[in-house]
């Protein structure tokens, strides 16, 4: 591997933060589009379902896939 294993779980767990803020708003409606009763003092923009055990997944696989296109970029250009 073309990176100390500190520096690869840095790398790693940096790209995974970044993909997940990309991920978090894909598929969220508030309670309010899906037509849901709203508790008194609740936002309606809240998200009705937000499933982010899933987008945790999904996360995780891009980011993996991610990291591994760069190790092969860096084992490449080396």
């Amino acid at each position: 591997m073309p990176f100390s294993l500190p520096l690869a779980a840095a790398i790693y767990l940096t790209i995974w933060w970044i993909v997940l803020f990309a991920v978090l708003p894909l598929g969220v409606r508030s309670s309010e589009e899906a037509e849901e009763e709203i508790p008194e003092g609740a936002d309606p923009g809240a998200p009705a379902s937000p499933d982010l055990l899933k987008k945790a997944g999904i996360t995780t696989v891009v980011s993996a896939v991610l990291f591994g296109l760069l190790v092969l970029f860096a084992k490449l250009t080396a």
